[in-house]
């Protein structure tokens, strides 16, 4: 278990969040935080479903040892999510592997307090321990704040994928 050093003024020193792996204990406020990402996504995708929508493989997520699924919990409630999976990368790469992140979440109230940055700062050291030297992740390229925000990470604008209905 990883505490790390959060102590934004709202807070007490002795009540930062503790970043963990995820259990399958849980799951059910996992699967929480898979809708409150569908809504935050639904403005920018319209071509979703109405309704509830499965994003991840949280079995396979919680289980699978290429895989590092993370909440941060504060006296004893998730405030947050993340995880880690390890892909192949593009044969024409000079890296075999990378990570890719996804279910990067934080409860509303908990939002601008540094919580992401502990998620992704963990998740960043599971790549390293595993030898991987590239972190990718998607971003909606209309979510301009979370851009912003990934970009203060370290992360750059690589690649727009476009799309168009018919």
């Amino acid at each position: 278990m990883i505490r790390t050093e959060w102590i934004p003024s709202a807070y007490a020193e002795n009540n930062s969040p503790i970043i963990r792996k995820a259990t399958l204990d849980d799951k059910p406020t996992l699967l929480q935080f898979e809708q409150g990402v569908v809504e935050a996504e639904r403005p920018f995708t319209p071509e979703m479903k109405d309704g509830p929508q499965q994003y991840y493989d949280l079995d396979w997520l919680l289980t699978s040892p290429d895989a590092h699924l993370v909440v941060a919990e504060l006296n004893g409630e998730l405030i947050a999510s993340g995880y880690a999976r390890i892909d192949k990368s593009k044969p024409y790469l000079s890296h075999a592997e990378e990570a890719y992140l996804g279910f990067m979440y934080v409860v509303p109230q908990y939002r601008g307090k540094g919580v992401n940055r502990l998620v992704i700062d963990t998740l960043k050291q599971w790549a390293i321990a595993r030898n991987i030297t590239e972190l990718r992740l998607e971003v909606y390229s209309e979510n301009e704040s979370a851009i912003r925000a990934y970009e203060k990470f370290g992360f750059k604008l690589y690649l727009l994928q476009m799309r168009m209905g018919l």
